[in-house]
């Protein structure tokens, strides 16, 4: 009774209005045409809707270094196997011996090659996978550029075009391929627009062929953190949990698939001293995993020891059933 209550008095008022404007007619005038406005305005008044409540944010740990490496081109991100680390730069992927950090092998494209910006690598197996883009040259094409990881040979490539963003990292996880494809809020030289915008950013699942089977957005908070760049690393964590960086800050996003809608649940916050951003990756051939990240202006390798068992899975259900009487 209250809402029909609200629909009639809308009416009036809309059909007052009209009045006013000089588009109202008596009602012994109106015709079907003006009948039908009438109901249509009627039909459209509705209880406001309810701001959502504001979503507190996740808690932040502090991860605390185990041990750093100083290389010489540790810019874009590093790799990580049970006996070595793979420094990863533009063009460039320098395998490390991980007991003393010394280079062994390194990969190096041609200066004219088509391989000009290598963001990240993950090792599944005895291969090294590198997410590879064109950025900053628009538009953004990305590829997937496959290496031994013994010789440091190029084996194998795969190329999404123009596709979504700019590939900046591969992961493997429970039977399939994920990946991020950043957007960016600046606006690169010669452009006039932005580069994708950083709200366009996605994370995807693949099959085995590189075929998206579903894709999340981020939360906007972590949007906000991260603009005008946007997300530069991610490694599936030894809790089950997607871990995300930005390009320049020192931190890294513990996520969770979400249990209903597009954005992912953002956990935690996990700071990572002296950490500049860019790619990282899990050591899971340990005991005790850790994590993995570089400080580009030092050019340094750094191995974290991280709290990921004190991260709780929040309570992030927002919807319920109800029987007569409680309808809304």
């Amino acid at each position: 009774m209250l809402v029909r209550t609200k629909i009639v008095t809308g009416a009036v008022v809309s059909i007052a209005a009209g009045a006013l404007l000089g588009f109202g007619l008596p009602a012994q005038a109106a015709g079907p045409a003006q009948a039908a406005d009438r109901a249509q305005a009627a039909d459209s008044v509705q209880a406001p809707v309810k701001a959502p409540a504001a979503v507190p944010a996740p808690p932040t740990l502090t991860a605390t270094l185990a041990r750093s490496y100083d290389t010489f081109d540790a810019n874009q991100g590093v790799a990580v196997d049970k006996k070595y680390f793979y420094a990863v730069n533009n063009s460039t992927i320098t395998k490390h011996d991980r007991a003393t950090g010394k280079p062994l092998l390194q990969f190096v494209g041609d200066a004219d090659g088509p391989i000009t910006h290598m963001d990240s690598a993950a090792v599944v197996g005895d291969k090294l996978y590198a997410a590879t883009s064109n950025y900053s040259t628009y538009p953004e094409k990305s590829s997937v550029e496959v290496f031994d990881t013994r010789t440091m040979r190029h084996l194998d490539t795969f190329s999404f075009g123009i596709y979504r963003g700019s590939l900046t990292w591969l992961d493997r996880h429970d039977g399939a391929w994920w990946a991020g494809f950043a957007n960016y809020d600046i606006v690169g030289s010669g452009q006039t627009e932005p580069y994708g915008k950083t709200d366009n950013t996605q994370i995807v699942k693949m099959n085995d062929k590189f075929a998206v089977e579903q894709s999340w957005t981020l939360p906007q908070a972590i949007l906000d953190r991260v603009r005008p760049m946007s997300n530069s690393g991610g490694s599936w964590g030894p809790d089950g949990r997607l871990w995300l960086t930005g390009h320049d800050l020192g931190e890294a996003y513990v996520m969770s698939i979400p249990a209903e809608s597009s954005d992912l649940t953002w956990d935690a916050t996990v700071t990572l001293p002296d950490v500049e951003g860019q790619a990282i990756a899990w050591d899971r051939s340990a005991k005790k995993p850790t994590l993995w990240a570089i400080k580009r202006t030092t050019k340094q390798v750094l191995d974290f020891n991280v709290p990921y068992s004190a991260v709780k899975t929040p309570d992030t259900k927002q919807w319920k059933v109800v029987g007569p009487g409680h309808f809304q």
